[in-house]
C-alpha cells in the first residue's frame, strides 16, 4: 500500500495503521462519507477518539489508545486542518505521554498497566486550544521537555512524567513506591526528580514530603554503592568510610563519606537534602581546605556515568599530596 493508496474498509490488523486521524485518511484517499459509513453500527471502523478513528470493530488494545491519544492531542489547530497538508511521520506533533501512562511505558513496576489506566495524561504547548475527553488528560506546559522515544512512542522524560503522575496521586504508598523505583531502577537521581516536584509545587503536599524522603534515603544508598563499587573496581586504595574530621581541640571540621589519611583526601558524597547541601558543603569544605585538606566531591549522577574518570580524579589528587605542605593534624571518628 502506497502512501495515497485508498484504505480498505475491511478491518486492519497492522498495528502502525489500526488508528488513524481524519487528516490521514484523507490524505490517504478516504472521504469524510466514506469515513462516516464504516463507524455507522455494524460498521467495520469506530471513532477512537474525535477526530480520530480505530480501523477495527474490536476493542482498542493499550497501543490503540497510545497512539490515538497522541493523533488527538497531535493534531494541527482547528483553523489549519484545511490548509495544512498531512505531515509525513505519525503526526504526534509536539505531543508526548506522560505522568503514569508514560512511566508504565517506561516498564516501572509500579505503575499500572497502560490498558488497566482510566486515562491517558499527553503533554501539549500551553497555547494548543484542546480539551480532554474520553480517555486522553491534556496537560498544557509553557515549556515542551525534550521526548524520549520508547518503540516510537514519544515520552516525557522520566522525572516530568514522575511529577505529572504525582500531581494526580493521593495515595502516599503508591507515591512512595513511584519515585523509589524511579531511583532504585537507574532511572533518574534523585536531584532530578526533587527539582521537577518542586517546578510543580508538589512538595507543600505532606506524602510528597514524605516520600521525597524516602527518595532521598534511597538515592544515597544507590550512590554508596557506587563509591564502594568504583573504588574496588579501579584498585584505589581503602578509605576510611563515612568519618567525621574534628580538630584536636575537638572543634568539629564535617563530615565525609570517604577520607584517606595518608594523602589527606576527603571525599563528600552530594546526595544529601536540596536544604542542607549547599550551604554545609560549603563551609566544611572551606574549612578543611584551609587545614591542607583536599576536598573532592562527586554527586551521584558522576558516579553512574563516569566512574573511571572520577577514580582518575581521586587518583591524582592523592599523587599531588606528594608535593603540598603537609596538612595539620584531624582526629577522625565515627560519623
Amino acid at each position: 500500500m502506497t502512501k495515497n493508496a485508498p484504505l480498505s474498509p475491511r478491518p486492519v490488523h497492522e498495528p502502525a495503521l489500526r488508528v488513524q486521524s481524519s487528516a490521514q485518511l484523507r490524505a490517504r484517499g478516504v472521504t469524510v462519507a466514506q469515513t462516516a459509513a464504516q463507524c455507522l453500527p455494524g460498521g467495520s471502523w469506530q471513532q477512537l477518539l474525535p477526530g480520530v478513528y480505530l480501523l477495527h470493530p474490536g476493542p482498542p488494545t493499550h497501543e490503540d489508545r497510545v497512539r490515538g491519544a497522541l493523533l488527538y492531542a497531535g493534531r494541527p489547530p482547528a483553523g489549519a486542518r484545511r490548509t495544512v497538508p498531512a505531515q509525513a511521520g505519525p503526526g504526534y506533533g509536539e505531543a508526548m505521554v506522560t505522568g503514569l501512562a508514560a512511566l508504565a511505558l517506561y516498564g516501572f513496576a509500579s505503575a499500572p498497566p497502560v490498558i488497566a489506566l482510566h486515562r491517558i495524561d499527553v503533554l501539549v504547548p500551553r497555547t494548543r486550544r484542546l480539551r480532554s475527553t474520553r480517555f486522553v488528560q491534556v496537560i498544557r506546559s509553557s515549556s515542551l521537555p525534550r521526548s524520549q522515544r520508547r518503540q516510537g512512542v514519544p515520552l516525557a522524560p522520566v522525572e516530568r512524567a514522575l511529577a505529572d503522575a504525582v500531581g494526580a496521586l493521593t495515595d502516599a504508598s503508591s507515591v512512595r513506591r513511584i519515585v523509589t523505583e524511579a531511583v532504585r531502577g537507574g532511572h533518574c537521581e534523585p536531584a532530578s526528580v526533587v527539582r521537577e516536584l518542586s517546578a510543580a509545587k508538589l512538595l507543600g503536599r505532606p506524602h510528597v514530603v514524605d516520600a521525597v524522603d524516602a527518595l532521598l534515603v534511597e538515592g544515597r544508598a544507590v550512590a554508596e554503592g557506587r563509591l564502594y563499587a568504583m573504588v574496588r573496581a579501579h584498585r584505589l586504595p581503602q578509605p576510611l568510610w563515612n568519618v567525621e574530621l574534628s580538630l584536636p581541640g575537638g572543634g568539629f571540621l564535617g563530615g565525609v563519606d570517604a577520607y584517606w589519611p595518608e594523602q589527606a583526601v576527603a571525599l563528600e558524597l552530594g546526595a544529601r537534602s536540596p536544604g542542607q547541601q549547599r550551604v554545609a558543603f560549603a563551609a566544611e569544605r572551606e574549612h578543611l581546605e584551609r587545614l591542607g585538606v583536599t576536598v573532592v566531591r562527586v554527586t551521584p549522577q558522576q558516579l553512574r556515568d563516569s566512574p573511571s574518570r572520577l577514580s582518575v580524579v581521586l587518583r591524582t589528587a592523592m599523587m599531588a599530596a606528594q608535593d603540598r605542605e603537609p596538612p595539620a593534624y584531624v582526629v577522625v571518628g565515627p560519623r
